[in-house]
């Protein structure tokens, strides 16, 4: 995988006007700054009720959140660095590479476990409090950073042994390639990436026949569930496009009449900013007891800020 955001600026970056490169900036601030918002609303509902803490679906859904935060805060920044100072040194890049690999791996193994916890619900309800703990829940998120961690981890280790140490006080263009550029380690993460991809879509197409059948005995929780596995699968289609992403650029490049610069920046909108927008209306939109909590939140919060414009003693609230 590459970190799709910056090859969308290193390719072309020269060629671009400066009004150009300014609204294509804007653009992706204010899509960052408008799904960080929405998640952060997500957020505050989960802590202020309590109800959420002990149901393993809102604890995934809402590390999925909180992951999707981190990610987008760390695309977004690398894309800017990458049109404005450019080049920073090595040992930073490698830091924001590294946790920007964690959290866009993260998304789709926690995807993959939400719908597992779904398919446990519809298809062995008898059991799913015995399987479904709030302490198994938290393990699990646990095991997903540590697979995304032994990951991507060795990158590093690999660009230790074979880097020279002045390497890592250099300047560079933030980008993958650049601060790992051992062709071991494009190697292992294409390996990697391929067994991740295998793995991830057997659980969801099972889990979705699965539940596929039991929805056809009329229960109204089944055919819910099998519209969100579905909405999963789209938003992880989505996600998982980062994996395929130098076969895939070659291919819909060739389709697409349009200049590298710029069909690079539509394809990081498309598969590191879109999916992250899903998120909220898979659980915050659909879900009747979080969108209930959600509005008594958006609707205590105008209050608020109501009563405040008229007697303007809300300063210490």
């Amino acid at each position: 995988m590459n970190v799709t955001s910056d090859n969308a600026t290193s390719a072309g970056r020269d060629q671009e006007s400066f009004s150009t490169a300014l609204i294509k900036n804007l653009i992706v601030v204010l899509l960052g700054i408008s799904i960080n918002s929405i998640n952060a609303s997500l957020i505050y509902t989960f802590c202020k009720n309590q109800i959420f803490y002990m149901n393993p679906r809102y604890i995934l859904f809402i590390h999925m959140v909180i992951n999707d935060m981190i990610q987008v805060t760390l695309s977004v920044s690398l894309f800017v660095i990458s049109y404005t100072i450019y080049t920073i040194n090595v040992s930073l890049c490698c830091t924001l590479i590294l946790l920007t690999l964690f959290t866009t791996e993260n998304t789709p193994l926690n995807l993959a476990c939400m719908v597992v916890e779904c398919y446990i619900a519809i298809c062995i309800p008898l059991r799913y409090m015995q399987i479904c703990t709030v302490r198994r829940t938290l393990v699990l998120i646990g095991l997903i950073w540590a697979t995304t961690m032994a990951s991507s981890f060795p990158d590093l280790l690999v660009t230790l042994n074979t880097q020279p140490v002045d390497f890592f006080h250099s300047q560079v263009l933030c980008i993958e390639e650049r601060v790992f550029p051992d062709p071991i380690v494009t190697q292992k993460r294409d390996v990697i990436y391929s067994v991740l991809l295998v793995v991830v879509w057997i659980t969801i197409f099972y889990a979705y026949f699965r539940i596929l059948f039991t929805a056809k005995a009329a229960s109204g929780d089944a055919k819910k569930a099998r519209s969100t596995v579905i909405l999963h699968g789209f938003q992880l289609l989505l996600c998982m496009t980062t994996y395929v992403a130098p076969q895939l650029m070659d291919k819909l490049r060739k389709m697409l009449p349009i200049s590298l610069s710029n069909f690079l920046f539509i394809f990081y909108i498309i598969t590191q900013v879109i999916p992250r927008s899903i998120s909220p209306f898979i659980y915050g939109i659909r879900d009747s007891t979080f969108r209930t909590s959600l509005k008594k939140y958006l609707f205590s919060q105008s209050k608020v800020r109501t009563t405040c414009t008229k007697h303007k003693g809300c300063r210490n609230r």
